[in-house]
């Protein structure tokens, strides 16, 4: 028998002969077949050597493949529907990716009448769009690159575009009706035709002067909606124009505005969710009067005393799949947009839009859906689980792998904090690793961390104000912004000499606290530094003293107990006058002949943590399922933590029947 070593010897003689190719790197011991055995090692053994054996491509080498295909290839049996009229081979339908799969079908498949595709890009107004409805209310200008829409008492207006769409990444650049624009609305969208139609919306709710726009969006397929989310936007929709965006490819729908992701509506198909990929859609636009529900839920109505009302449209570009008798050119070797999805960076900033702007979501509406939220939400549940997390609550888990986020961020006081009053009060020393904050009859001072935090464990060496420090309080805290802020806080209340500090401890939630614990320290917290820790995660807060717990604020949610996951916190710390309670109930005032006061601050640690410099700048971390991101009390810490409140605590909201006489807060009766 002819062995393939005989082969392959008189294959690398001539191959070297004619010069076609150099094998100096080939190794013929690696690929013997002799006696009816292979010199291969057993790929299914562990330890095994020859990584060609096991070799994939890699995503670059892919992107290099599909780059010479998109260019070069001139023929593939896996496209050739007439070749294969009863089917392409199986290969070609198990290596095509979903994307592909689909397009292919769409590209191949007959009917009455056949469909093909071609990209099409921006085009004027009146080229790509014709004014259906409105007696010439609608109008395009500026020899096409301009078109408005108007509304009066008597009409509103509309167009449509002279093309259908299947797949593509939909612009236009809107400036939305000023001033008083209640009971109006904007309608932007891209609709199929017929009973079980599909759709995607974009539709701009008007308001009183000075209020807000909302930005309804919404996914129709086969004529079933109810797939609300609502926005306020972060800008004036009506002082310029904005760029508002759809990508459709058959991986999901994106809602963009100025390029920055805020909605995404996934193909869930293999799971039982429609996905709007076979029906055509052409795009309108237009401006109606909708006062019986579009401001307020229709108690504001329109003011006509303000029409015409106008928004203005411009800057139209599809790069898209067009339904179009003709030629193909958007092939299975597909553009970018295609196969496009949301990159780290583009989620992150979503969830940062959605935390801020998002006023209404239907996947949180357990009152509209009382027998149980949408499947896809559901589905988005599942997906989010991991194994510690089982049985976990699912909005927690939303809000967690939108933070795929965890590093290292520490660095001098320099580094991570600012200054931010005392008129000199505070200061920073021993080239960034001291910081000490001063108070004096005129004023305290203070600090704040340039980062912001969702979730980390945050640790600071401090020693407090010696002697006689009535009526004083050096605060340490996280919060957050705005009137429904959250917070977490640590509070030193200061006393006379001899007498022990007050540590007092304090939850907010949506700006609500009246949560406070109190302890008295088991050690001098001005005669050294001491650790203070917050332990933030999804699962609870942890405060501890010299990493001994004292106290846990455990997430609640599923029994209606706010938790705060979703607002990200800065660190502040500041050292203050409070001698009218701080101090015995401020029966204790502030003795002046011993100021100035000052506390000392180093050893800062955020290094576990999810922290960003801006809204839209996430440090990357690790949130495994080993790290502080999952951590709660061993037995051993919540024994410390008992010994800790069965010694030291002072007061406890828990147990204080007198301040809620209508019963104590519902936290306070769980486990």
């Amino acid at each position: 028998m002819r062995t393939r070593a005989t082969s392959w010897r008189r294959f690398r003689k001539v191959a070297l002969r004619s010069g076609t190719q150099r094998l100096r790197d080939v190794a013929p011991g690696d690929i013997i077949w002799s006696n009816g055995k292979s010199s291969c090692p057993d790929v299914s053994k562990q330890g095994t050597t020859g990584s060609w054996l096991s070799q994939e491509l890699d995503s670059t080498a892919q992107e290099r493949m599909r780059w010479v295909q998109r260019n070069y290839m001139i023929y593939n049996y896996c496209t050739d529907a007439k070749r294969f009229p009863q089917g392409l081979p199986k290969e070609c339908l198990a290596a095509m990716d979903r994307s592909t799969f689909i397009l292919s079908i769409l590209l191949t498949r007959t009917a009455t009448t056949t469909t093909f595709f071609s990209p099409v890009y921006a085009g004027t107004f009146d080229m790509e769009f014709d004014i259906t409805w409105g007696d010439g209310r609608g109008k395009v200008l500026n020899n096409g690159e301009l078109l408005t829409l108007s509304l009066d008492r008597a009409s509103g207006s509309g167009f449509q575009s002279k093309k259908e769409y299947l797949f593509g990444k939909i612009d236009m650049q809107l400036k939305l009706v000023p001033g008083n624009s209640a009971g109006t609305v904007t309608a932007y969208y891209l609709k199929s035709k017929g009973d079980t139609w599909d759709e995607i919306d974009f539709e701009f709710l008007g308001n009183l002067t000075g209020d807000p726009y909302v930005m309804h969006t919404n996914v129709y397929t086969q004529g079933k909606g109810d797939r609300e989310q609502q926005f306020n936007l972060w800008f004036d929709p009506t002082a310029d124009f904005h760029t508002y965006s759809v990508l459709w490819n058959p991986h999901h729908i994106v809602f963009l505005v100025d390029g920055i992701a805020i909605r995404q509506f996934k193909n869930l198909e293999h799971r039982g969710i429609q996905y709007p990929k076979l029906q055509p859609m052409r795009l309108y636009s237009s401006l109606w009067n909708a006062d019986q529900w579009a401001t307020r839920g229709g108690l504001v109505k329109t003011d006509w005393s303000n029409a015409p009302f106008t928004a203005s449209y411009r800057n139209f570009r599809a790069d898209a799949c067009v339904s179009f008798a003709g030629k193909s050119s958007c092939p299975a070797s597909s553009p970018r947009w295609f196969t496009q999805k949301l990159d780290l960076t583009a989620e992150d900033k979503m969830r940062v839009v959605q935390s801020k702007f998002m006023v209404y979501n239907y996947c949180t509406d357990t009152k509209r859906f009382p027998q149980g939220v949408p499947k896809e939400k559901q589905l988005l549940k599942q997906q989010q689980q991991s194994e510690k997390m089982a049985g976990f609550e699912t909005k927690l888990m939303l809000t967690l792998s939108l933070l795929l986020l965890i590093g290292v961020c520490t660095g001098s006081f320099y580094d991570n904090f600012d200054i931010t009053w005392g008129d000199g009060r505070a200061n920073i020393f021993e080239s960034g690793q001291l910081l000490t904050c001063t108070l004096d009859k005129i004023s305290g001072s203070g600090f704040q961390s340039k980062k912001e935090y969702l979730f980390g464990k945050i640790d600071m060496k401090m020693k407090l104000v010696a002697g006689n420090s009535a009526g004083t309080v050096t605060a340490y805290y996280l919060s957050s912004k705005g009137e429904t802020w959250d917070e977490i806080d640590f509070e030193f209340l200061g006393n006379v000499t001899g007498q022990l500090y007050v540590l007092h401890t304090n939850v907010f939630t949506g700006g609500k606290g009246n949560r406070e614990m109190q302890f008295y320290l088991w050690f001098d917290p001005t005669a050294d530094f001491h650790t203070y820790t917050v332990l933030w995660n999804p699962l609870n807060i942890i405060f501890l003293v010299d990493g001994i717990p004292i106290r846990v604020f455990k997430n609640n949610e599923a029994h209606g107990v706010a938790y705060p996951k979703s607002q990200p916190m800065k660190i502040y710390s500041s050292l203050w006058e409070a001698d009218d309670w701080a101090t015995q109930g401020g029966r204790v005032k502030t003795d002046w002949s011993n100021a100035p006061f000052s506390a000392y601050y180093r050893s800062f640690s955020d290094v576990d943590c999810c922290s960003r410099t801006s809204i839209w700048n996430w440090v990357t971390c690790n949130a495994n399922s080993n790290s502080w991101m999952w951590t709660t009390l061993n037995s051993n810490q919540m024994g410390q933590m008992k010994w800790v409140q069965d010694e030291y605590l002072i007061y406890n909201y828990c147990t204080d029947y007198k301040r809620f006489p209508l019963g104590l807060p519902t936290e306070c009766n769980l486990a």
